[in-house]
């Protein structure tokens, strides 16, 4: 084998590596490539070895791209896109209509990535979305009324979950709590575990709190907090610049992460059906900063 052929870069070896880059982690990225942890590592190693360069950090909040791999990301996702509309040339188009629910807990945009990817994959598949409480999203699916949802769940109750999210306290960016003044807590009000999850959490604290604001959708709720009316739970890639996190330091407690799982309906199309999953875990994986530490915790106490 001479040296060219030894050094020819796989298409399977640079999907490897691009999927570690967007999930910032070997376990995402074999979750998202449906391998294990143990392949993704053995590839890594060997486009590694191929270069002759390392291309990630290795640090305890996951995979950091070096200087290599980001100058290695733009190239490898632009010959993977080649391949992808090359491949389409020979490959029958996806035709029909797909209904799929989305929460309306997921980042903006996630659920604009989402159905920007299917429609430039798939565009001739009418996509019929739903954006709501994932509470109704399991009887959708068994009466026959989605054929894909993607229901949020707290740690413990989501088998089979392809991404989890940190869930965290949030608060304006300017506003003021005293310590020894009750919480002013906004609050979903509808039947679902995001409602429950605040107040459960400072009851167990023995912490005192008054509901002042209640809402049935995120979009209100998040409009309430960035206003400094009120302090909710929110997922971490829901916060908006003009908020900001509280933490145990502030004297609220710890929370469940929120953990994503996807459903099917069994008598769906599955080639419809395992599109949309793809381009679901696609865009939920390329959010790299749902694990991100770089929102702290700037509230005033006094």
């Amino acid at each position: 084998m001479n040296e060219i052929e030894r050094n020819r870069l796989s298409s399977d070896l640079l999907r490897t590596f691009v999927a570690i880059a967007e999930s910032g982690s070997l376990t995402l990225a074999a979750r998202r490539l449906h391998r294990t942890q143990s392949a993704i590592s053995v590839q890594l190693r060997k486009i590694e070895a191929e270069l002759s360069a390392s291309l990630f950090h290795r640090n305890p909040k996951g995979m950091v791209l070096t200087e290599a791999g980001e100058k290695l990301l733009p190239a490898a996702r632009n010959v993977l896109v080649e391949l992808d509309r090359a491949r389409a040339l020979f490959r029958e188009p996806l035709m029909g209509r797909i209904r799929i629910g989305i929460p309306d807990d997921f980042d903006d945009t996630v659920l604009a990535r989402t159905l920007a990817v299917f429609a430039r994959r798939h565009p001739a598949v009418d996509v019929i979305a739903t954006s709501g409480c994932t509470s109704s999203f399991r009887e959708a699916i068994d009466s026959g009324a989605l054929d894909v949802a993607v229901r949020s769940s707290p740690e413990g109750v989501a088998p089979g979950w392809f991404s989890k999210e940190r869930t965290v306290w949030a608060a304006g960016r300017t506003a003021v709590l005293a310590h020894d003044e009750p919480i002013p807590l906004a609050v979903l009000d509808r039947n679902c575990w995001w409602r429950d999850l605040p107040v459960e959490a400072l009851n167990r604290q023995g912490r005192r709190y008054v509901v002042a604001f209640r809402s049935s959708s995120f979009a209100s709720l998040k409009a309430a907090i960035r206003a400094c009316f009120a302090i909710g739970v929110l997922p971490e890639s829901s916060l908006a610049e003009d908020m900001n996190t509280l933490t145990a330091a502030d004297g609220f407690p710890a929370l469940p992460a929120s953990y994503r799982t996807i459903l099917v309906r069994p008598d769906a199309p599955k080639h419809l059906t395992d599109a949309m999953r793809s381009a679901i875990e696609d865009a939920c994986l390329r959010n790299s900063n749902l694990w991100s530490d770089a929102l702290s915790p700037r509230i005033e106490l006094r």
